[in-house]
């Protein structure tokens, strides 16, 4: 299973997510809750290195499955909220679609 914890503030901004896990849906290269988590997950640190000025940290295990991204600058900047809420939507997208079994979010109250 993914397990997915987003990282959020008292106050509802995203900050983050860590990622571990893999979904188990099928064979690896034939698992398509996998490459939609990852498509989705890849997307969001891109668009977020691209398109805004926040700084962020961020650490890839591919053995694990780990992926770690945190936003440094508080408060978040309205961009990459957007970016995140957009990959927190998607991958409650899939957890719908393919069940808890395959992929699990949680969310995570942090100070801020």
């Amino acid at each position: 299973m993914i397990d997915v914890e987003i990282f959020q503030t008292s106050s509802g901004k995203y900050t983050g997510f860590r990622m571990n896990g893999h979904a188990e849906y099928a064979e690896y290269g034939q698992d398509i809750v996998c490459a939609a988590v990852s498509a989705l997950v890849i997307n969001t640190i891109n668009s977020i290195e691209q398109y805004t000025e926040d700084s962020f940290e961020s650490s890839v295990d591919p053995e694990t499955g780990t992926v770690l991204f945190k936003i440094k600058d508080m408060p978040v900047g309205s961009s990459s909220e957007l970016l995140l809420k957009s990959l927190v939507l998607g991958l409650n997208g899939i957890q719908d679609e393919y069940g808890k079994k395959h992929i699990k979010l949680r969310i995570k109250k942090q100070e801020g």
